[in-house]
C-alpha cells in the first residue's frame, strides 16, 4: 500500500471515531449557548473568546452613558417634542448602587416638568406619556427606541394622542410616575434598557401605567419584554402597547387586573385578568 493510501484509510478511520455534531441544527434556532463542545477539560478557544466578548458588550450596554444629544434629534426628525431630565442618581456607579434614587427626579427635572405644566397645562385625557429612559442599557434605547416610537406613532389608532417624549438618564421604571404625575397624564409608557444578558445586550422593555403617580407599585404594570429584532418586534410591539391602552382606558386599570389578550381575535376579550399577577418589570 502507497503511502498515500495508507494515510487516506488512516483519515478515514478517525473520521468514523468522531461522532456527528448532534447540537448544529438546535443551535441554528437559537443565540443561546448550547452544544459548546470542549477541548479537554476546558471550553474551545473559540467559544472561550465569544463568551468573553459577549461579556463586555453586556458591561458596555450597562455602564456606558446615553447619547442624549444624539437621541433628541432623531426623535424630533419623527415630529415629537422632547423633554430631557434626570433622575436623583448622581451618577452611574450610585445608579446601580441605589435604585431608590434612579426612581424619583433629581436636579431641575421637577421644575422643569413643573413648569411645562404651568405653560400647556395637564395632558389631554387621550394623550399617552412616552418615557423614554436609559435603564440598565443604554444600547437598547440606541438601538430600538427610535424604530419602536416610529411605529407607535404610525399605528395611533383614532381617539388618541401623543404627549412630550421625556427622555430620562439614570432612570428606573418608576420614574415615569413622578413625570407622569407632574405632567398630569393618564397613562404613561416607560420605554427602557432592560438587564443585558449574555445574547441579548439591547433589549428593550415597555411598561404601560394608567393614572401614574408616586407610589405605583410594578403590580399595577403591565410589560412588554425583549422588545428587539431577534425578540419582540417593533411594529408587534407597537400593536400589543396600544391594544394595552385602550384596553385599560375601558377597564380603568393597568397591571394584575388587565390581562394581555392582544393576540385573540379582536372583541374577544376585554384584558380582565383571571389569574396570576404578572412577574414584576426587570428593570427596577
Amino acid at each position: 500500500m502507497s503511502d498515500a493510501d495508507h494515510d487516506a484509510d488512516r483519515r478515514h478511520d478517525e473520521g468514523a471515531l468522531v461522532p456527528a455534531d448532534t447540537w448544529a441544527a438546535l443551535r441554528r434556532l437559537t443565540p443561546a449557548r448550547i452544544g459548546l463542545g470542549r477541548a479537554g477539560a476546558s471550553l474551545p478557544t473559540r467559544e472561550l473568546l465569544a463568551f468573553g466578548a459577549a461579556h463586555a458588550q453586556a458591561r458596555d450596554a450597562v455602564h456606558l452613558p446615553l447619547d442624549v444629544a444624539a437621541l433628541r434629534p432623531r426623535l424630533q426628525a419623527l415630529g415629537l417634542q422632547t423633554l430631557e431630565v434626570a433622575s436623583a442618581a448622581a451618577d452611574r456607579p450610585t445608579y446601580l448602587l441605589r435604585p431608590d434614587l434612579g426612581r424619583r427626579l433629581g436636579g431641575t427635572g421637577g421644575a422643569l416638568l413643573d413648569a411645562h405644566t404651568a405653560a400647556h397645562g395637564p395632558l389631554a385625557d387621550d394623550a399617552l406619556l412616552i418615557v423614554v429612559g436609559d435603564g440598565l442599557s443604554s444600547a437598547a434605547i440606541e438601538r430600538q427606541a427610535v424604530p419602536l416610537l416610529a411605529e407607535i406613532r404610525r399605528q395611533r389608532p383614532p381617539g388618541w394622542s401623543l404627549g412630550p417624549v421625556v427622555v430620562a438618564t439614570q432612570a428606573r421604571v418608576a420614574l415615569g410616575d413622578d413625570i407622569g404625575q407632574r405632567l398630569g397624564a393618564a397613562m404613561v409608557a416607560v420605554l427602557i434598557g432592560e438587564r443585558p444578558g449574555l445574547s441579548s445586550p439591547d433589549s428593550l422593555g415597555v411598561y404601560l401605567t394608567r393614572a401614574p403617580k408616586v407610589g405605583r407599585s410594578d403590580a399595577e404594570r403591565n410589560c412588554l419584554s425583549n422588545v428587539r429584532a431577534e425578540g419582540l418586534v417593533h411594529a408587534e410591539a407597537a400593536r400589543k402597547l396600544w391594544w394595552l391602552a385602550e384596553a385599560a382606558r375601558r377597564l380603568g386599570a393597568t397591571g394584575v387586573a388587565l390581562k394581555d389578550d392582544s393576540g385573540l381575535a379582536p372583541g374577544a376579550g376585554l384584558g380582565v385578568a383571571e389569574a396570576t399577577p404578572l412577574p414584576s418589570g426587570r428593570s427596577g
